[in-house]
């Protein structure tokens, strides 16, 4: 039961309560009067959500286009699917007796359209429809297994247009005037004079590889066995395609109903094998939840997404030619695969690169961001190249956490100065040069502008270099423009 416009009513029956003549929507204090002893349970719908979702990644190992229809049912698009288990009676009675196994009380209709498959599950008697008969099938039954609203079949009702035939069978320009064209969409659409769209929870993957077991297996030696040989069909699969691939999923059906799915991701599109089994070891090793094959997995399933093309390349036959162009792609791979292990053990937010950003400002100079993105965003454009390294650079490689403040010494009050104090150690200035004056871009809003800072390089007798700055410059209101050091050159 739950509450509807402040009362109690039944929201859902099982088959003994519909025998009794209840039915949902009806007052629950009507349903006491007429039943003394009824037995009712408080809706959970959040528990309902949760238990339905679980249902739903279950169903996957029949077909990846699994669709949810309301909160108490689900649609899965078997199209090209219903051969691999010898049919669709099969695919159905296969998925019906391990549903009831589970304790799910099921009803399910296989028919040509998504409209009349989901009319003959909740208001036949399920089963399957005979190609090119939704028509016929969706006659004898009852207007609002089309959909629509309860207001809706109301009006209809009024009208004496009880059943889909009462609606087939009159004008269409009249009724489509009094209750909508969607009316006679929602109609059209469950015959099959229209195409009816299938949206899945979850994403369809570019390609995929799968393997049944007729014993469930539950040895990690097999199951990681059974993983290399789907990686080795995958890769071959993308091959053919001239394609590799930024997402793995590998999803795990134990036979009890449980679904464990593990991801991985790389920077780059990948299709060797070994690459994709060493990142795959790696994650599950490093995972918090071990995988717990229950009973056993009777199938597994490899998927690959975030398709793109990748050729064949010779770079790394070309290594030690001298070519810079070959050397640099090389190392980019590199340090590509590296990023790429790291991430699947160590998660893909906690390794992260550095990209160059198109200021002036040191604070501002880098963006950091996950590894696994850092080619996508070079790729578009996004960042400029880094500088080229010299021998003697004009800023450190690394800056403090943050700029702390010093005191500061100067012969003139806006030139370069000759003592600083910082952490309590006095500093004396034997060579500087500055300042590099920094503003904010003109291009920044007025109400963010931070104050002109002029940088310096300094330099003490012992050899030490500093990296300092004056935060804002001298005039009025700002006679005493403190001073912060910002790094150490190494």
């Amino acid at each position: 039961m739950g509450k509807e416009k402040g009362a109690f009513r039944l929201t859902c029956l099982d088959a003994r309560a519909e025998a009794l003549g209840l039915v949902t929507g009806k007052a629950l204090a009507d349903a006491r009067a007429m039943i003394p002893r009824l037995d009712v349970v408080e809706e959970d719908l959040v528990a309902d959500a949760v238990l339905l979702g679980a249902i739903a990644d279950w169903c996957d190992r029949y077909t990846p286009l699994v669709a949810l229809d309301g909160g108490d049912g689900l649609l899965l698009d078997i199209s090209g699917c219903a051969h691999l288990f010898g049919g669709e009676a099969e695919l159905g009675r296969d998925c019906l007796t391990r549903l009831k196994r589970q304790a799910v009380t099921v009803r399910a209709a296989i028919a040509g359209t998504p409209g009349a498959a989901r009319a003959v599950a909740r208001y036949g008697r399920g089963g399957i429809v005979a190609p090119g008969g939704e028509g016929e099938a969706l006659l004898p039954l009852p207007a609002a297994a089309l959909g629509i609203a309860a207001a809706r079949q109301q009006g209809l009702a009024r009208m004496g247009l009880i059943s889909i035939a009462d609606i087939e069978t009159r004008p269409r320009a009249p009724l489509a005037a009094r209750f909508g064209g969607d009316l006679l969409d929602r109609l059209d659409m469950a015959i099959g004079r229209l195409p009816e769209a299938v949206t899945p929870r979850r994403p369809l993957p570019d390609c995929m590889a799968e393997r049944r077991f007729a014993e469930p297996l539950a040895h990690e030696a097999g199951i990681r066995l059974a993983l290399s040989g789907l990686e080795q069909s995958l890769s071959e699969m993308l091959e053919a395609r001239g394609e590799g691939a930024k997402l793995f999923e590998a999803s795990f059906f134990r036979s009890d109903g449980a679904v464990r799915r593990i991801n991985v991701e790389t920077g780059m599109p990948v299709r060797e094998p070994r690459v994709i089994d060493r990142l795959f070891a790696l994650k599950l090793d490093a995972l918090a939840d071990p995988l717990d094959p229950g009973f056993g997995f009777d199938l597994i399933r490899l998927s690959a997404g975030a398709t793109g093309p990748l050729l064949p390349d010779q770079a790394a036959l070309a290594t030690g030619n001298g070519d810079d162009v070959v050397d640099e792609i090389v190392a980019e791979r590199a340090l590509a695969e590296v990023a790429n292990a790291l991430s699947a053990r160590l998660g893909p937010q906690r390794v992260r690169r550095f990209l160059a950003q198109d200021t002036h400002d040191p604070l501002r100079a880098a963006l950091s961001v996950p590894a696994l993105r850092y080619g996508e965003m070079m790729g578009l454009g996004t960042a400029p190249p880094w500088p080229e390294p010299v021998d003697l650079p004009e800023r450190p490689l690394r800056l403090l956490t943050r700029p702390e403040p010093i005191e500061v010494l100067a012969e003139v009050p806006d030139g370069p100065p000759t003592r600083f104090r910082w952490r309590r150690a006095v500093h004396d200035v034997a060579k500087a040069e500055g300042p590099e004056r920094i503003a904010a871009e003109w291009w920044i809003s007025t109400g963010s502008l931070a104050p002109t800072r002029d940088y310096y390089r300094v330099e003490q007798s012992d050899g030490r270099r500093f990296w300092l700055y004056r935060d804002g410059l001298y005039g009025p209101g700002t006679s005493h423009p403190p001073w912060f050091m910002h790094g150490l050159f190494a």
